[in-house]
């Protein structure tokens, strides 16, 4: 079996451009590197603009259990103006990788690969699920690939998601967990006219600044022993016309809620309208749920990735639910999912990048884990 190295993996990776939804090239580059390790390469396209088309892979290698996934997604945020290079050219400077997704999570994905093709692997099955709509909305992204699973009878035993959890040094952080996520548009109808004739117009500000003052004054929860307080945030007020001389005919107010395992999604979404129609009868609410909140429990995988990490680089990490949401609030279906990949201090930033030892370190990692998963 010929070793891979995951830097130069991550680099052809980042340098095939692949902003969300992704499809096409970057996924040729993942599978001339899977194909001659010995995987059996399964690619599919769905959808259509705007959540689509969006590429989805399933590597399978081997047979029988047990069964261990990785789980990834090769779609990039857009790049944004700024950048000190191409971001779509991967260079090293300093020690340090650059291009967009080098941090989130081209590189993780090279460095699971590169310990594939190291491993001494002796038994059982081996699965990567890439998807090419993590940034996106993942309309046909990770949930098509279990359905994709589910009508094939294949359930892997544990799954580990390669996204930067670390916060200070590789290997400090591992989330056990995500809160879920709710995105919510709260419209409240007027009657638009001049400013000068207020009595000859109805304006919508001043109630739906009311329903933000009642929904700002909400406690949803005091969090659990591994969840933090649900959260909601308004993000954006906005009317159609921005005249400083005309009343408008709506407004709308943008919000999100991260929310622990106390919250469902759809009850959010209820409160929210409740509360609203109280100020405002007529007001109305637009929502979109991006993942419900989950917790693996401690078991074996845990310590699979604990004890590679303590082996690896000599430190316990922490077991957090933190940061924002991952594709574990799908996976979570199958079976145990734990996150764990590279510092994150890059993600999504101008001139993401990655430590090259950090990535070489992961792919170790990587390795430890599946040598005593399938070992």
């Amino acid at each position: 079996m010929t070793s891979i190295d995951p830097v130069e993996l991550a680099a052809k990776l980042i340098s095939t451009p692949s902003v969300t939804p992704a499809r096409g090239p970057v996924f040729d580059v993942l599978e001339q590197a899977l194909a001659p390790l010995g995987f059996t390469i399964h690619r599919f396209t769905l959808g259509e603009a705007p959540d689509g088309p969006t590429e989805n892979m399933v590597a399978i290698s081997g047979e029988g259990g047990p069964h261990f996934g990785f789980a990834g997604h090769l779609d990039v945020v857009p790049p944004g103006e700024g950048w000190s290079g191409d971001p779509f050219v991967a260079r090293i400077q300093d020690g340090r990788l650059i291009g967009r997704g080098a941090n989130d999570m081209k590189s993780a994905i090279a460095a699971f690969v590169s310990a594939i093709s190291t491993s001494e692997q002796r038994r059982g099955t081996v699965s990567l699920l890439i998807t090419g709509d993590e940034e996106g909305y993942a309309t046909h992204g990770t949930p098509k690939i279990i359905d994709w699973l589910n009508a094939r009878g294949i359930r892997p035993d544990m799954i580990l998601i390669g996204e930067p959890t670390s916060e200070q040094q590789l290997g400090d952080t591992v989330k056990i967990g995500r809160r879920g996520s709710v995105n919510m548009w709260i419209d409240v109808p007027g009657t638009q006219g001049h400013v000068a004739y207020p009595h000859k117009a109805d304006n919508p500000v001043p109630k739906l600044g009311r329903i933000i003052e009642a929904l700002s004054a909400l406690e949803l929860d005091d969090g659990t022993d591994a969840f933090p307080p649900s959260n909601l945030e308004f993000t954006g007020v906005d009317t159609p016309t921005h005249a400083s001389n005309v009343i408008p005919a709506s407004a709308t107010a943008q919000l999100n809620i991260r929310f622990n395992n106390l919250q469902r999604g759809e009850d959010l979404v209820r409160l929210v309208e409740r509360v609203a129609r109280e100020v405002e009868p007529r007001a109305t609410v637009r929502a979109r749920i991006s993942g419900e909140a989950f917790l693996t429990p401690p078991g074996r995988l845990y310590d699979l990735v604990v004890d590679a990490i303590r082996t690896e680089v000599g430190i316990t990490p922490a077991l957090s639910t933190s940061g924002g949401t991952s594709d574990g609030r799908f996976l979570i279906q199958l079976c145990p999912v734990v996150d764990f990949g590279l510092p994150n201090a890059t993600m999504h930033k101008l001139d993401e990048s990655a430590d090259v030892e950090d990535i070489r370190t992961l792919a170790r990692i990587y390795r430890r884990i599946v040598d005593a998963a399938l070992g």
